[in-house]
């Protein structure tokens, strides 16, 4: 199976990881891996929309979360049958294509009903009970198709009808007796070379009569039978074989499961276990919103391995992965920040250098595999190196960075301080945006020492603003605290003209005397000439939380 891999980066993504995504799965595809797509677990900052609106290149596909769901395990593409078909067709199409269960859909493709061997022979044995009348519903041209038939007398051929079978094997008299307690247009009569039956029956005006043994019907009945609109149809089989297949003529709509509600492919594997559990064949149809049919998702399905594979960009830390990442397959790791914690099944491609961004590390795999970098994707991994070390002035800025960027700028021809300036004023307006919003923008989770923390980072060209708002964003910090009862919530406001941070936290009261950054004012914190949260922020905080677990 040709697996979707998605190519994605941290929760509540930055630039640096959303183009890192973007541009890897665009390197991937140009190397001849098609199945590779571009995906984002967050909502777009403003600088990174920016970005993408300015250099006119498709955001990444948004996913919320990975948890397991019907579209990563079902069979797509799944064989579907009309709701006027045959079930002899039906059957036969099962049992050609060695398939469970059969979709029933009507002329739109809109499900209808599920047809499995279970419906099949329940469906079946109240149409033969010994006990009561053989009924059925069929037309002319499934009667015709099903028994391979050759028609000599036919009239509304596809209009559907609901009809008893009577075998006209008696003798005449007692055959006779049997059809006059029926209404006769509603019948269709068996029989073999009986010209007495075969006159009564057109006589009688039968809804049809099906001759067996290839039998010929006399030319006069042929011309009583166009007159009184008695459909004739010469089947090859004897009459017991004729008797047995009829049945089978009746549209696979009337002997499928049409209780078996379908499944939806967002649905959770959680949701939908107890469902398939309680289906007779293990298996359901999964639709769209539009109730058209796009695939079978069976109890064998899922305990096989899902049909999705990943790729983590600019990160390599479980926590910070988008939730659900555990259940699937990590192919390949490509970040630039410390080791954290997570492991995987099989020996994976993992990247990882001391670089101020990863579009730098996807710039230069670019370069290793001799793949040119279109104008707009060397935009986008310039943006991203220049995001990530505000404008090459961090301390996280390495001489690869440096010479990665000026590749780029000859690249594109677009001048590095200008460009820089640009994304960083799309980053600082925060005027209109909630408190929420923007500590989510760039939030990262971290743990050390058994102790949970989250920082967010958001670059300004002013704090004047964050800080007359310090009292919103404490208490937006305090709710994020207490929701993953973690010791601290804090988030750092870096200003990029004077390359400095301040840090508002929302922290465990017992943990506070531990904050050793000069305090500017309640809840809010000077962190000097810190500009990196990875490289100089939090090996701080890790210092500060090992003495506080002391």
């Amino acid at each position: 199976m040709n697996k979707t891999v998605y190519v994605i980066g941290h929760k509540n993504p930055d630039t640096d990881s959303v183009i890192s995504a973007a541009t890897y799965a665009h390197l991937k595809i140009k190397m001849g891996f098609t199945n590779h797509i571009a995906a984002r677990a967050g909502k777009l900052a403003p600088q990174t929309e920016y970005i993408f609106d300015r250099f006119k290149v498709p955001v990444p596909e948004y996913i919320p979360d990975l948890q397991p769901k019907i579209a990563y395990y079902m069979d797509t593409k799944p064989d579907t049958v009309n709701q006027n078909t045959s079930l002899w067709r039906a059957i036969s199409k099962m049992e050609e294509t060695n398939l469970k269960v059969l979709p029933v859909v009507d002329e739109k493709g809109t499900y209808k009903a599920l047809l499995h061997y279970n419906a099949f022979a329940q469906n079946m044995l109240k149409i033969l009970n010994p006990e009561k009348e053989t009924a059925i519903e069929t037309s002319i041209d499934l009667v015709k198709e099903t028994l391979s038939a050759q028609p000599i007398v036919t009239s509304n051929e596809q209009d559907f009808f609901k009809c008893s079978i009577l075998v006209g094997a008696a003798q005449f008299d007692t055959f006779k007796s049997f059809l006059d307690v029926r209404k006769s247009e509603n019948v269709i009569v068996i029989t073999g070379d009986r010209p007495d039956v075969q006159e009564y029956c057109i006589d009688n005006k039968v809804k049809a009569l099906v001759i067996t043994s290839g039998s010929i019907l006399k030319k006069e009945l042929r011309t009583k039978a166009l007159a009184n609109n008695v459909s004739v149809l010469i089947s090859p089989y004897d009459t017991a074989a004729t008797s047995m297949l009829i049945v089978y003529s009746t549209p696979v709509s009337v002997m499928a499961d049409t209780e078996l509600k379908p499944v939806k492919s967002h649905d959770t594997i959680r949701r939908v276990k107890p469902l398939l559990k309680a289906s007779p064949s293990r298996c359901l149809p999964v639709v769209d919103d539009n109730n058209k049919v796009i695939g079978i998702i069976s109890e064998s399905n899922i305990i096989q391995e899902a049909n999705i594979e990943l790729i983590l960009v600019d990160h390599n830390e479980i926590t910070q992965a988008v939730e659900g990442t555990e259940n699937f397959v990590i192919r390949e790791v490509i970040d630039h920040h410390r080791l954290g914690n997570l492991s995987t099944r099989n020996p994976i491609t993992f990247i990882n250098k001391p670089v101020g961004a990863t579009c730098t590390l996807i710039t230069n795999l670019y370069r290793e595999n001799r793949v040119s970098i279109p104008h707009n994707i060397a935009a986008l991994l310039l943006c991203g190196i220049l995001a990530d070390t505000l404008i090459l002035q961090s301390t996280t800025t390495t001489n690869i960075d440096k010479e990665t960027a000026e590749y780029l700028s000859n690249i594109t021809n677009l001048d590095i301080q200008q460009l820089g300036l640009d994304i960083m004023s799309a980053a600082s307006n925060i005027g209109n945006r909630t408190a929420t919003e923007v500590i989510h923008q760039d939030m990262k989770e971290y743990t050390e020492d058994n102790q949970t923390f989250t920082v967010s980072q958001i670059e300004v060209d002013s704090t004047s603003e964050i800080r007359t708002r310090r009292e919103e964003f404490v208490k937006e910090l305090e709710i994020e605290r207490r929701s993953r009862k973690a010791l601290f919530s804090a988030i750092m406001v870096t200003n990029i003209t004077k390359l400095t941070s301040i840090l508002i936290i929302s922290a465990d009261p017992a943990f506070i005397p531990y904050i050793t950054f000069p305090k500017r004012e309640d809840s809010i914190y000077t962190v000097k000439d810190i500009v990196s949260r990875k490289k100089q922020l939090i090996p701080l905080l890790s210092e500060q939380i090992e003495k506080f677990a002391l």
